[in-house]
C-alpha cells in the first residue's frame, strides 16, 4: 500500500510539473479533507487534477471511521468572473470497509473552491452526500467537508 501511494504521488508531481496552470490558477492540488464522520469518504487525503479549465477529477483516500477510496468528476464554474473563485458540482463512486463490512455506492458533490492568488493554497467547502448500495441501501446526507490543499 505504501508503495502504491508513493508511485501515485510521484506521478501526480510529474503531471504537475509537465502541465501549465489553468484558469483556476492551478492544475494539481494535494491536501486534507476534514468532514463529518458519517460518510465513507469522511476525513481524507484529496488529490484534484484539472483536465482542462472547467473539468476536474478528484481522488479521495479516507482514513475516517471507515477506510475508503473514491473518485469524483467535477465541473467548475466561475463566480463573479474571477478565476480564483469557482463553484462546482459532480458525481462519482466509492468503496469502503469497516469491521469486515464492505460499503459501495455513488456519491455526488456540490461546493465552492477558492485559490489564494499569492500563495499555493486552495480551499474547498462542499456537500458530498453518499448512497450506500452495499451492504444495504442507506442515504448519508450529512457529508459536509472543508478541504485544504497545496497547489502545483
Amino acid at each position: 500500500m505504501r508503495r502504491f501511494i508513493f508511485i501515485a504521488a510521484f506521478l501526480i508531481l510529474a503531471l504537475a510539473i509537465a502541465e501549465s496552470t489553468t484558469a483556476q490558477g492551478y492544475k494539481v492540488a494535494i491536501g486534507i479533507r476534514f468532514s463529518t464522520p458519517s460518510p465513507t469518504l469522511s476525513n481524507s487525503i484529496s488529490v484534484k487534477y484539472f483536465m482542462n479549465e472547467r473539468d476536474a477529477i478528484e481522488g479521495l483516500l479516507s482514513f475516517g471511521t471507515r477506510f475508503g477510496i473514491g473518485g469524483l468528476y467535477e465541473v467548475h464554474q466561475l463566480i463573479g468572473g474571477t478565476p480564483a473563485f469557482t463553484w462546482f458540482y459532480g458525481g462519482g463512486a466509492y468503496i469502503g470497509a469497516e469491521n469486515n463490512v464492505t460499503f459501495v455506492g455513488p456519491t455526488g458533490v456540490i461546493g465552492i473552491d477558492y485559490k489564494f492568488q499569492n500563495a499555493p493554497i486552495n480551499l474547498s467547502l462542499d456537500w458530498k452526500p453518499e448512497l450506500d448500495l452495499i451492504p444495504s441501501i442507506n442515504f448519508v446526507p450529512d457529508a459536509f467537508g472543508l478541504t485544504a490543499r497545496f497547489t502545483f
